[in-house]
């Protein structure tokens, strides 16, 4: 028989082990054999950030339909451009269109006031500003570009006061120039094109560039982080891209894409 201070180390090594063997136990059951599987990623394909132009918006209600019922949150570019109603998508009679997409919960930028576009710097705080068929034309200080990107925003206000605003714009065809993005950003506002693959062609004629074609290529090509682009109709489009939209919109979340709007910095 062991002596007491012997039987009392043994005890103490007895003890070590079966709390070792406990250890080694539990450790084992909440390793990856024991583990709950996790969660599936809801987007596992990635994020995409639809963004709207004003246009000819002819089909402005079919679109906003097929997002709200795909659950699509786009970034809207406003302008008071005018509409096929033979308004501007500015007027009052817009209203309720933008009320309505602002309780849906998509983001507003500026796209300018005018539309009109940007043909070169002249000279360090002064940029070319001019109507899209060269009828119209002034020179910008710092003061009218920054009226002339923050004035459709001010209207959207009065439009929509619950509307959530971006500090981003963009410019009419995605064309700025240096001075253009330096002056912008002296008003607090980043410019925001569109990606690579973002382009989805709606306002190409239709007959070089017919909606399977696009559709096709979008869903073909499109990748994690696209900004894409479209407006809410073109005049000129004989085919109207909305009539694709919902399979496009359908295709790339089969593919595990999710949508959002843009964060405040841009992309």
């Amino acid at each position: 028989m062991l002596p007491p201070a012997r039987r009392g180390r043994a005890a103490v090594r007895t003890a070590r082990r079966r709390l070792a063997v406990a250890a080694a136990a539990l450790l084992a059951a909440s390793g990856p054999a024991g583990a709950q599987p996790a969660p599936p990623r809801p987007c596992p394909a990635g994020t995409l950030y639809l963004t709207i132009d004003t246009g000819w918006s002819r089909e402005a209600e079919r679109i906003a339909d097929i997002l709200r019922r795909r659950g699509v949150r786009a970034t809207l570019f406003v302008a008071d451009e005018p509409s096929w109603r033979g308004d501007t998508t500015l007027s009052d009679s817009w209203g309720e269109f933008w009320r309505a997409r602002a309780a849906e919960g998509h983001a507003f930028a500026s796209h300018t006031w005018r539309h009109w576009y940007f043909r070169g710097d002249a000279g360090p705080g002064r940029v070319r500003y001019a109507a899209r068929d060269g009828r119209a034309a002034e020179l910008l200080d710092q003061a009218a570009l920054c009226e002339e990107l923050q004035r459709p925003l001010r209207r959207l206000r009065e439009l929509a006061p619950e509307a959530r605003v971006l500090p981003l714009w963009r410019a009419p065809g995605g064309i700025a120039t240096p001075g253009a993005l330096a002056m912008a950003r002296a008003c607090g506002l980043t410019h925001q094109g569109w990606t690579a693959h973002g382009f989805l062609g709606d306002e190409l004629p239709s007959d070089r560039h017919p909606n399977a074609a696009l559709l096709a290529r979008a869903l073909r090509t499109v990748r994690d982080g696209e900004v894409l682009v479209m407006h809410w109709g073109v005049r000129g489009r004989r085919e109207p891209f909305a009539a694709v939209l919902e399979p496009l919109i359908e295709g790339l979340q089969a593919r595990g894409f999710c949508f959002d709007t843009l964060p405040p910095r841009g992309r």
